[in-house]
């Protein structure tokens, strides 16, 4: 297991090398002139040259590329952002936790209603119940997450007045951004639980267990929901790692000061080293999160843990096995 974990971290190393090539290169690469967004637009030529060769934007673009991946891997050095000359890490540090607490409450919220509803949905299969929550899935999945926040502004703050329609205080100011940032997540929990219920529930081990006598609630708990959580890990994995990385639409609305309207505010200055900050730290939040996720695998299905055991640990466990049969 512990040489598992190790090469997944070594994967990740080539992995983050692409992508600060591929954002470097973009951003590099990228009409427009950062020095005129911090200088203004009536800035000369002289001032625009002495800024770039103070930021060091005047070196050609292998050594300004080789320099910052030196600075990433050695020292997790993300640069400093042109509008304020801060360390990009200092302001990621700053805006991390309102981030972190967004995607863990759009997260539990999600998973509480998702995980019930595609379970008694899977249950009864072909009822009205069945139809009227595919239906809402396949609509809360479609539905744009701006076009929501706007909707749910007008509804509760505007005209109903019961919610704050932006900014950060209160807990009243994170039930908006939750209720945005869960609803995709549940409808694609939801479709993914009830999926993966269904082909569990029609095996033949869930017959036998009815034919001994269980009650259908304890067949669910115990038998069908263990067998089927894997794809639902999968997805909650992934929602928790996009409700990190991809907030950058609700809280631009909501003007949540997190990572998103960090990045947002970053695109529209051309402030360069911010997006390349906020896009490496958004690869590494993706590579853990996948490899945690293989990591709970191991604890929800021993099966799999088996798989990473040594030949002879393996070979052990098949041996065991075969005595127990005889």
């Amino acid at each position: 297991m512990a040489k598992y974990i190790l090469k997944r971290i070594l994967i990740i190393i080539p992995v983050m090398l692409g992508v600060i090539i591929i954002i470097f290169s973009i951003t590099y690469f990228t009409p427009g002139d950062p020095a005129y967004m911090v200088l203004g637009a009536t800035a000369s030529d002289e001032q625009v040259e002495a800024w770039n060769k103070e930021v060091g934007l005047d070196k050609p673009f292998f050594v300004q590329m080789g320099a910052y991946i030196v600075n990433v891997f050695t020292k997790f050095d993300l640069g400093v952002s042109y509008a304020n000359n801060q360390p990009v890490t200092q302001e990621l540090a700053s805006r991390l936790p309102v981030s972190i607490r967004l995607a863990i409450i759009s997260t539990i919220l999600s998973v509480l209603i998702s995980i019930p509803l595609g379970v008694f949905a899977a249950v009864k299969q072909n009822t009205a119940f069945d139809y009227l929550s595919t239906a809402a899935a396949l609509f809360g999945s479609s539905m744009p997450s701006f076009w929501l926040a706007l909707i749910l502004m007008m509804l509760f703050a505007l005209n109903l007045r019961w919610l704050p329609a932006s900014g950060i205080g209160s807990y009243k100011h994170w039930i908006l951004p939750s209720i945005t940032a869960a609803l995709f997540p549940i409808a694609i929990i939801m479709r993914t639980t009830r999926s993966s219920v269904l082909e569990v529930i029609r095996q033949d081990f869930i017959s036998t267990a009815r034919s001994k006598g269980q009650s259908e609630g304890k067949i669910i708990r115990m038998h069908t929901l263990r067998n089927s959580i894997i794809p639902v890990v999968t997805v909650i994995g992934v929602s928790l790692s996009n409700a990190l990385t991809g907030s950058l639409i609700v809280e631009t609305v909501f003007n949540f000061p997190g990572l998103g309207l960090m990045l947002s505010s970053a695109i529209a200055s051309r402030n360069y080293s911010v997006i390349r900050g906020c896009t490496v730290f958004y690869a590494i939040v993706v590579c853990l999160m996948n490899l945690l996720v293989d990591i709970l695998y191991t604890f929800i299905d021993p099966r799999i843990k088996t798989q990473f055991a040594s030949p002879s640990k393996r070979m052990s466990a098949k041996s065991l096995k075969a005595a127990e049969g005889q």
